[in-house]
């Protein structure tokens, strides 16, 4: 794993305009930054990240099955009491899911370690599945990369595969979001042009001009009934919302489906843990309750969990990472070494939200900057990969978008 530099395509930025790519630069700053590459061998990119990730989404579907049979753990990821059966109930059915991302830190030596997994809403798809590989054909076009350089990049062939496998063609599907976030419209649109592709109806409307018929259906803003909607608006706040108390009887399908909610919480981390604790690619991790219960000897603690932090006692004490369980962005993360706060971020939304408390696995740092590598799940398996860096520890809002190859 080496970060490369390379010259920018003279006319990119005019591309980036005529294909909608309008949040390549955001305040002032640049989102996507194509002066440097970060290159893979393909031991790296199938050995220590495409299988480590297939493998993982699989672990994560154990833990959904774990999650949803304990009314404990479903306290513990705080969901709402009143909708905990349509999550279990959405998993027990097989409602399918589309995809995902993970969060990996790599050095391109040791094992891929699993921050977290985005796996309900996650965005830079566009970038991750189209812009990139625009990159790579001109960069092979102008001799910028040697012939024969490649990209782990199936991602928009996956999605259409996968919108192929679980629609009949001619179906309709509705997709939403906020209105006026180019960043979150940049996403919905690449899944609608992947199910498009797939022969499917693909239509847009924004989040708050969604209706509720008399008789209970959800309607877009033409009052054409939605019987299929990719949301990409989190299932936290969405369980939260009043519209809520009329999903279950709407017999509209989510993407992603409501079980879903499970695994894009914080709390999925302890649970993985528990269930697979020393994986090569899993960090320690636990509920911050814990912990505290375990350290104060309290009557609530657990022998099974002062056991698994005397054995994870030297990783926590070298660093560890303070995460709500309802974060994005990295809001109100924190990380810590040898007990001294070394960065935090400057984000507070989700302060009052529990925490977990995961060993922190440094970040590799090229040319000032710590890449992110981010494994997308289509399906289940993993299908291609996007890079974020930045200057800070923790990797935001305006983190900078990576290209990457793979060397011929």
């Amino acid at each position: 794993m080496q970060k490369i530099t390379l010259p920018e395509r003279p006319d990119w930025r005019d591309h980036a305009q005529d294909v909608g790519f309008t949040f390549a630069d955001m305040h002032g700053e640049p989102y996507w930054d194509e002066t440097s590459a970060y290159a893979f061998s393909l031991d790296q990119i199938e050995n220590d990240l495409e299988d480590p990730a297939t493998e993982l989404h699989a672990m994560c579907r154990e833990a959904v099955d774990v999650i949803i049979a304990s009314e404990n753990l479903m306290e513990r990821l705080a969901i709402p009491e009143a909708h905990r059966d349509l999550v279990a109930e959405s998993w027990k059915r097989g409602d399918p899911e589309i995809y995902g991302r993970f969060d990996f830190a790599y050095d391109g030596t040791s094992p891929a370690k699993l921050l977290e997994y985005n796996a309900d809403t996650p965005t830079s798809l566009y970038e991750s599945a189209a812009f990139q590989w625009q990159w790579l054909e001109d960069q092979l076009k102008s001799g910028g990369l040697p012939a024969g350089t490649d990209q782990f990049n199936g991602i928009h062939e996956a999605l259409v595969a996968r919108f192929s496998a679980v629609f009949e063609k001619n179906s309709d599907l509705h997709f939403t979001a906020v209105a006026g976030n180019p960043e979150d419209y940049g996403t919905v649109e690449a899944m609608g042009w992947a199910a498009r592709e797939a022969g499917l109806g693909a239509h847009y409307c924004d989040l708050d001009r969604i209706a509720l018929s008399d008789d209970g259906q959800f309607l877009d803003d033409e009052d054409r009934r939605i019987a299929v909607l990719f949301k990409l608006y989190p299932w936290e706040d969405l369980l939260r919302d009043d519209y809520a108390n009329h999903i279950d009887g709407s017999g509209c399908l989510f993407l992603e489906p409501a079980w879903k909610a499970l695994l894009s919480n914080k709390g999925l981390l302890p649970v993985l843990w528990q269930m697979f604790e020393g994986h090569p690619n899993l960090l320690p991790a636990f509920f911050e309750a814990d912990v505290t219960d375990a350290l104060t000897a309290s009557e609530t603690a657990t022998e099974k969990t002062a056991s698994a932090l005397a054995r994870a006692e030297t990783q926590l004490a070298a660093g560890l990472v303070k995460k709500p369980i309802l974060s994005r962005e990295g809001a109100s993360v924190s990380i810590l070494q040898s007990g001294e706060l070394v960065e935090q971020s400057k984000n507070t939304d989700y302060a009052e939200h529990p925490r977990v408390i995961q060993a922190y696995a440094p970040l590799p740092k090229f040319d000032g900057f710590r890449p992110v590598i981010g494994a997308w799940i289509v399906g289940q398996d993993c299908v291609g990969i996007g890079i974020r860096e930045d200057k800070s520890r923790i990797t935001q809002d305006l983190s900078r978008f990576k290209p990457h190859y793979i060397v011929a």
